[in-house]
């Protein structure tokens, strides 16, 4: 592990979606994804602007992550897919993930943009 690496560790670090191609967010209610990783494996959950409850599972290699996720909506209805993101640093030293994925069975690719969140 090189020490870009160690900056870039995703382990409980937060983060707010602030643009989606695949919807409109909710600014007072962005989905905040919570981060988890050891060892390059990357695990976490997510919650906010029309999803209940998500789970996302998957590994990082330098400042490449690559996901599976799978959430509830508040219509009850499910969602899966998969995604890959590129972590970059903010010049405030902040993360930013910029992640294109796309929901299993659609051939749409989306983009969204989350930012880490700090403090409280």
């Amino acid at each position: 592990m090189n020490d870009n690496d160690l900056l870039l560790n995703l382990n409980d670090r937060r983060f707010v979606m602030v643009s989606s191609t695949a919807s409109a967010v909710d600014p007072d209610g962005p989905t905040e994804f919570t981060y988890r990783e050891s060892g390059g494996i990357i695990w976490g959950d997510y919650t906010g602007d029309t999803v209940v409850h998500g789970r996302f599972v998957g590994i990082r290699d330098g400042d490449r992550v690559e996901i599976t996720y799978v959430h509830l909506l508040k219509n009850g209805e499910r969602a899966r897919g998969q995604g890959g993101s590129r972590v970059e640093t903010l010049p405030d030293g902040r993360l930013r993930l910029l992640e294109e994925f796309q929901f299993a069975g659609d051939d749409t690719q989306h983009v969204s943009v989350c930012v880490e969140v700090t403090g409280t």
